[in-house]
């Protein structure tokens, strides 16, 4: 008999990009970075540390993820699904049998012509390894938990920090909770109570109440007796689907403590759903602008919120960029250094690729995709650097236009650490104004503003749900309508 002849057999896979049905992008083969073997395994804090490397034996399948964007090409899902299934049904054919399968997924993918994609991808996986193997998903809080997803996974858990400083801690949890589980023999259910709520996420920031208490309360409410795990989705506020509202799921193995639980928190969260406020200062560009040049303290930090690639954005809207173009404050010579993280172009990149830094540029650069609030603009300046092979962004060129350094790339790439600039050259920690394509400031931008504006700008994650026009959403909806009394929030058992 072999060493691991006793021990549970667990493959993992998934698939995860947050998509925003409001943009016009669509992910695509290459928008995948994809992991296989061992680098899939050693992916995970808990086997590569060995925390759980030695309690059952790990069979690594397939897992692609994306950066944030519009809806997956339908080709691209089908391609990406029938790797994941083809190497789980390997996995069954094998007669060593399967045990154990953890989803990692966001939650809130989009796929063209589909409400539910990681609905529709568990369904499909079902089929290959039947209903006997224990499925653990880990799950972004703003991904979205629909009827077929909680039927078809045993236990599901999601992050409990916005921004996701806990990603991996939670990816590790929920490996933890399936070794535990199948090393105990249990047969947990889901406690799910729908809590009709949809919001940003920067309304929705644990950095500040009500969503720091609300979160607080879950290793409380996990520690008793009968629970294995408590999460809250919040949800994803861009994308117009059926599935798009606020969660709450306990998991374990006595259904009157988890659904008392349930319900307790599906409670908790509709209390205060009328004190979630934006997590940063909010305000106009123009308002934004005044108070960054005013400032006392630099860097001053203005999320351009609207066309957020990390929520969902294409990343080449220019409205804010020309609005910046027009301020002599930020174009003149003695101008303070401003940075203007990004616009990609292909295009635009390959005619500065004929260039030599210091030249003279003049380059049309970005809507070549989400036109609708603005079109292309005319970047006129000196190239000031040039770099290739970044594995996000591809060719990166920035060009100096007085004090404000315009940041193309060749690809879509979101600007939200600090190395994203010093990779290129600049220096984040001294410039004076920062301007970057986010919504709540990601924890290294955060350590370093002196001052920050969330900018309620345009684009396919704009802030302004109403002015995007959600149609398909389940109505009643908390903010769209009013609630004349308190909506239905018991939970349903699901086994």
């Amino acid at each position: 008999m072999s060493e691991t002849a006793s021990l549970p057999r667990i493959a993992i896979a998934g698939m995860g990009i947050e998509s925003s049905t409001f943009s016009p992008h669509r992910a695509g083969d290459r928008d995948f970075l994809r992991l296989e073997g061992a680098a899939l395994v050693n992916r995970y804090d808990a086997l590569r540390e060995g925390e759980l490397a030695d309690r059952a034996e790990w069979l690594p399948v397939y897992h692609a993820r994306s950066i944030p964007g519009g809806a997956v090409l339908a080709d691209t899902y089908a391609s990406i699904k029938r790797r994941i299934c083809d190497g789980l049904a390997e996995i069954v054919a094998s007669g060593d049998g399967l045990d154990g399968l953890l989803l990692d997924i966001h939650g809130a993918m989009s796929v063209v012509g589909m409400d539910d994609a990681e609905g529709d991808l568990i369904a499909a996986i079902r089929e290959v390894i039947g209903p006997d193997v224990v499925v653990s998903a880990t799950m972004d809080l703003h991904g979205n938990v629909s009827r077929a997803l909680v039927e078809n996974v045993d236990l599901i858990t999601c992050y409990r920090l916005a921004p996701h400083e806990d990603a991996w801690e939670t990816r590790d949890r929920a490996l933890r909770n399936l070794v535990t589980t199948l090393e105990s023999g249990t047969a947990p259910h889901r406690a799910w109570v729908r809590v009709p709520i949809l919001l940003p996420g920067e309304k929705t920031s644990t950095r500040v109440e009500p969503a720091k208490s609300l979160y607080a309360r879950i290793p409380e409410v996990e520690s008793r007796a009968g629970v294995v795990d408590a999460a809250i989705w919040i949800g994803y506020a861009w994308a117009d689907e059926p599935r798009c509202h606020a969660t709450v799921v306990v998991t374990g193995t006595d259904e009157a403590v988890t659904t008392a639980a349930a319900e307790e928190l599906g409670r908790a969260l509709w209390d205060v759903r009328d004190d979630f406020e934006f997590v940063g200062p909010p305000g106009t560009l123009d308002e934004a602008a005044e108070r960054a040049l005013s400032s006392a303290t630099t860097p001053y930090l203005i999320s351009d919120s609207g066309d957020n690639p990390g929520a969902g954005g294409t990343g080449d809207v220019t409205w804010t960029l020309a609005q910046l173009l027009q301020r002599p404050e930020l174009t003149g010579p003695d101008s303070p250094v401003t940075l203007c993280a990004s616009v990609f172009d292909k295009g635009a990149i390959d005619i500065l690729r004929t260039h030599a830094v210091g030249d003279a540029v003049s380059v049309e650069a970005g809507a070549r995709i989400d036109h609708g609030p603005h079109g292309p603009v005319r970047v006129e300046g000196v190239l000031h650097s040039l770099h290739e092979g970044d594995p996000d962004a591809g060719g990166i060129a920035v060009v100096r236009v007085g004090g404000l350094h315009v940041i193309i790339t060749e690809h879509r790439k979101a600007y939200h650490d600090v190395s994203d600039f010093t990779s290129i050259g600049l220096d984040a920690q001294n410039a004076a104004i920062i301007v970057t394509k986010i919504g709540y400031l990601e924890p290294e931008l955060y350590d370093i503003q002196r001052g920050w504006t969330l900018a309620l700008t345009p684009g396919g994650v704009d802030q302004d749900l109403e002015r995007l026009g959600h149609h398909r959403i389940q109505r009643p909806m908390f903010p769209f309508d009013a609630f004349d009394s308190d909506p239905d929030l018991t939970a349903e058992i699901v086994r």
